[in-house]
């Protein structure tokens, strides 16, 4: 992973990392309740992306209900879109307080590492990147988001004792993943886009940078993804310790830019929903290129969809978006 970095800060060429899993489900005809609960499904849909789209990286999916169900939430699994975390585990402090820390054996926890390993098996030509969720958006599903948001300053010593468990669990976690032989790990952090810079700092920042410490080496990078960021919590994010920062539509990603050290990659951030899925092959080109060329003079950026492409993205707008980054690259 470090001469992946170092390749892409030291090419003028631009490397392109949309999230793409979606279309690989659709590929395959399977289910996107399949994919997530199928270890060889998974494997399937994003083998048939990688081969379909002129992919240089690839990702497992995003779904943020695994480690909430391995903490013992309830989850609703529709057939074609993502699960989501029904009601609320936790209510209140003595709740935290005897909340066990899952082992890896727990839910769809073993469904998500056979994928990881598959894919880091099979595809060896461009790196392949796991997928978990971070501290803060990992308890906010525990505690229920609305309450959290007010729990950290009534209850700041429940809510922080919640983040370590959280963090605990996803350390054992991200080094199951990295065992795998995967090149890094996709931290979707989303619900810290809701804090302050300070909060995010306190209750995401601090708890991120244990993993990344834990894990991240020369081999295996970790990637922070925080598409609810408006602008407001970047140096929190920059503050992590992860070697990528992955953003948002919501976010003007030319002062993310400015704001983040050359050396350190940054990601993002076209719409996946208003350009991926609902444009015309046409606009999602000209975006792309608008994209690329509004942020030529910095070597550290990566071009990617602002967060996963949702089901039914036309395959057509995703060779358009590749077409754009070959179009760019030849410019050069």
């Amino acid at each position: 992973m470090k001469k992946w970095i170092d390749s892409v800060l030291g090419d003028k060429k631009r490397t392109a990392f949309p999230f793409i899993t979606h279309p690989g489900i659709e590929l395959i005809g399977e289910k996107v309740s399949n994919a997530v609960s199928d270890g060889h499904v998974q494997y399937k849909a994003v083998m048939a992306a990688s081969e379909t789209f002129d992919m240089r990286v690839c990702c497992t999916m995003m779904d943020l209900t695994v480690e909430a169900e391995a903490f013992g939430a309830s989850i609703n699994m529709p057939d074609d879109e993502i699960p989501t975390v029904t009601g609320r585990l936790l209510n209140g402090a003595e709740d935290v307080e005897r909340l066990k820390v899952p082992g890896l054996e727990k839910g769809r926890l073993p469904a998500c590492l056979l994928a990881s390993r598959l894919l880091a098996e099979n595809i060896r030509d461009k790196p392949v990147f796991s997928e978990c969720i971070g501290p803060f958006s990992l308890a906010g599903r525990l505690y229920d988001m609305s309450e959290i948001m007010v729990s950290i300053y009534t209850e700041p010593e429940t809510i922080l004792l919640l983040l370590s468990k959280c963090t605990e669990f996803l350390i054992d976690y991200c080094r199951a993943l990295k065992a795998t032989g995967t090149a890094g790990v996709i931290m979707a952090e989303p619900a810290a886009g809701l804090l302050s810079n300070e909060d995010c700092l306190l209750y995401s920042s601090h708890f991120v940078k244990q993993v990344s410490d834990a894990v991240q080496d020369d081999d295996f990078t970790l990637i922070l993804h925080n598409c609810g960021n408006g602008g407001q919590c970047t140096h929190a994010m920059i503050e992590s310790g992860a070697n990528a920062l992955h953003f948002g539509n919501a976010i003007d990603i030319c002062e993310a830019l400015q704001e983040c050290p050359p050396g350190l990659i940054v990601m993002g951030n076209l719409d996946p929903v208003t350009v991926f899925k609902q444009s015309d092959p046409g606009k999602v080109k000209q975006s792309a290129l608008d994209l690329l060329n509004l942020t030529k003079s910095y070597p550290n950026f990566v071009i990617s969809s602002g967060c996963d492409l949702p089901p039914h993205t036309p395959a057509e707008n995703i060779h358009a978006f590749f077409e754009a980054v070959d179009e760019f690259n030849q410019s050069l």
